[in-house]
């Protein structure tokens, strides 16, 4: 089958691979009909995440169709199109019991690795590393999906692909991350980044009942679709952010604060963000912090930051000592996508979104490598790629 494997640092190639093979009484063959380009494939294409290998299948966000399934798997059939989450949970440990997926205790084959850089290791992920797993990804023609009698949603007839696929990550992502801010009826709610996370975070704030969404970033299309959304929006190159949130909360900060931006934050001449990035371009850092510090500086007291952007490593300067003493608290992690699949599914259904509006590029598999250099270098208006296999 075709695949885009990772060879080094902004080196992505289409390889023809071995297709897989059920392995296990649990598994699903699935068939891969849209899968898509993540921010955070990012991190792996900038050369950030550690113990990738030259050949390793990418990708997190398919969905297709159901080509086979192991003798366990009785909720899915042959023919059955599915959304894949980008987190693989066996769905009986203690953490899966307790719809923490993304923690679960048994996915991960290389969980000492992840425990000697993190001290646990959270679930096995789709397409990213050997530290999670070294599960081959889903931007190829075809996806072995463990334990597929926990983790795959059924999809009704009459739902196109489009509307549907981002289930399998940065829609429930969105919704975890507003969820995980503590919405409270009419709060202020800021975001930073207007990225595809961002972009259902600021929809999913409106669901929960948030007063007001600000969104902060600088590109003109990511800042008008997030207008779309009904959100303000600050540029961070024209308007300092501190100052005009102040300006905007009477001087309070925002209620809740959400950091959609991650490790390779950009942030203009801010003196943070020009040794943040020093450091990473002689491998001191990974992880350029800047979105996190001013989202602890800008919250009210007594307020919440929540942390759905991915970080990597070991981020410095953080201003703990305002975070203690305003009294934040801090919500963050991979998304427990099994959680949310059914109530989100629904929300489609039910017409209250169509998460297909973050589309901007829709391309066949063969011109993936491309489209991370153009998603990455945010050009020709690129929010989000579907790569057709």
């Amino acid at each position: 089958m075709r695949a885009i494997c990772w060879h080094g640092k902004s080196d992505v190639r289409v390889d023809t691979v071995p297709d897989p093979k059920v392995q296990d009484p649990r598994d699903a063959i699935v068939r891969i009909t849209s899968t898509c380009i993540c921010g955070s494939d990012l991190h792996l294409f900038d050369g950030y995440m550690p113990t990738m290998e030259a050949g390793d299948v990418l990708g997190h966000e398919p969905m297709g169709v159901v080509e086979e399934v192991g003798k366990s798997v009785t909720n899915l059939k042959p023919g059955d199109r599915v959304v894949v989450p980008f987190t693989i949970s066996c769905g009986t440990c203690l953490f899966c019991q307790r719809q923490l997926y993304s923690l679960c205790d048994n996915s991960n084959p290389n969980a000492e690795i992840a425990r000697k850089a993190m001290g646990q290791s959270p679930a096995g992920l789709f397409g990213y590393s050997h530290m999670l797993g070294a599960y081959p990804g889903g931007q190829a023609e075809y996806l072995r999906v463990p334990y597929a009698d926990v983790g795959p949603v059924k999809i009704p007839e009459g739902l196109p692909d489009e509307k549907v696929v981002f289930l399998s990550d940065i829609f429930p992502t969105g919704y975890m991350a507003a969820e995980q801010a503590q919405i409270e009826p009419g709060d202020v709610v800021a975001i930073w980044g207007c990225g595809p996370v961002a972009q259902f975070a600021i929809r999913s704030a409106w669901m929960l009942g948030a007063g007001r969404v600000v969104a902060i970033d600088r590109v003109p299309e990511r800042l008008k679709m997030a207008q779309d959304g009904k959100a303000e929006t600050i540029n961070f190159e024209e308007q300092d952010v501190y100052d005009t949130l102040m300006e905007m909360t009477k001087g309070r900060g925002p209620d809740r604060c959400i950091d959609a931006v991650g490790a390779e934050a950009h942030a203009g001449g801010s003196l943070d963000a020009v040794i943040d990035k020093a450091k990473a371009s002689v491998g001191l850092t990974t992880d350029r912090a800047h979105t996190l510090r001013q989202a602890i500086m800008c919250c009210r007291k007594g307020g919440t930051v929540s942390i759905p952007g991915v970080y990597i490593g070991f981020p410095d300067k953080i201003p703990m000592g305002a975070a203690m003493n305003k009294a934040l608290t801090f919500q963050m992690g991979q998304t427990h996508v099994q959680k949310y699949k059914e109530k989100l599914l629904k929300t489609i259904i039910d017409g209250q979104i169509d998460p297909s509006f973050v589309i901007t590029h829709e391309v066949p598999l063969e011109e993936g490598p491309e489209m991370y250099k153009t998603f990455r270098d945010k050009k020709d208006n690129c929010i989000k790629v579907v790569l057709k296999p």
